[in-house]
């Protein structure tokens, strides 16, 4: 009798544990830090300057419930009318930052851009399944109709602004008809003429400015956003 008491007693405690540990809530999922904008501002790489893709930034937050963030594009602009070069890297903040789906893309701006040695075989978290919009959903990438991983950012693979004579940012992202912009692949994938470069942020120049001249190459006139607060 008492060995079958010490069993229910037993019992009843391990069903009393398992209820309270069933009953802990789940931890919280990081926030919103990081999207692929869902949509062009429609004017190919005029996005209006750093000012109006900041602010396109802001809008696909907010529309998400995450505007009480400070959002800024991931763009680097080139020194232009005595104005100097911006690098993208020093836009988006600290970090870490989360995709809609609460994944960490990256702990800092060190380990996005692969820094260190030890950084750069470690690798961001940035890549096909990851690259989300700001509604969590994925961007079409190579094998996909239409593909749309040209991601445009203006930048070199560190994450600052090219110093030579060439556009590389459609005219500081104020122009859709001359010009050429540098691109990354959001789903890290490549084919063609470009050869094994599958960098986020810096694997090939634009045809041009304009809408059609980024969907020939494989774009729709995306960009990235950072949560830089």
């Amino acid at each position: 009798m008492n060995r079958m008491f010490l069993a229910s007693v037993l019992l009843a405690a391990s069903a009393g544990a398992f209820a309270q540990q069933a009953a802990q809530p789940a931890a919280p999922q990081a926030p919103l830090g990081f999207f692929v904008t869902s949509t062009g501002l429609g004017k190919g790489a005029d996005l209006g300057g750093l000012a109006g893709a900041d602010a396109h930034c802001q809008k696909l937050a907010a529309s998400v419930g995450a505007g009480n963030r400070s959002w800024r594009a991931y763009l680097s602009t080139q020194a232009s009318g005595g104005q100097p070069a911006v690098n993208a890297r020093d836009r988006i903040g600290k970090g870490p930052w989360a995709n809609a789906k609460g994944a960490i893309i990256a702990n800092s701006v060190a380990h996005l851009h692969g820094d260190t040695v030890e950084l750069g075989q470690l690798g961001s978290n940035l890549h096909r399944t990851t690259a989300l919009t700001e509604k969590g959903t994925p961007i079409k990438g190579v094998g996909e109709t239409p593909n749309e991983h040209d991601i445009i950012t203006g930048t070199k693979p560190d994450g600052t602004a090219y110093t030579d004579a060439a556009d590389h940012t459609c005219r500081n992202y104020t122009s859709s008809g001359e010009g050429s912009v540098r691109v990354g692949h959001s789903d890290r994938t490549n084919r063609g003429a470009t050869g094994g470069n599958v960098s986020w942020n810096s694997t090939h120049d634009s045809r041009g400015c304009s809408q059609e001249n980024l969907v020939s190459t494989g774009g729709a006139g995306y960009f990235y956003c950072f949560a830089a607060d």
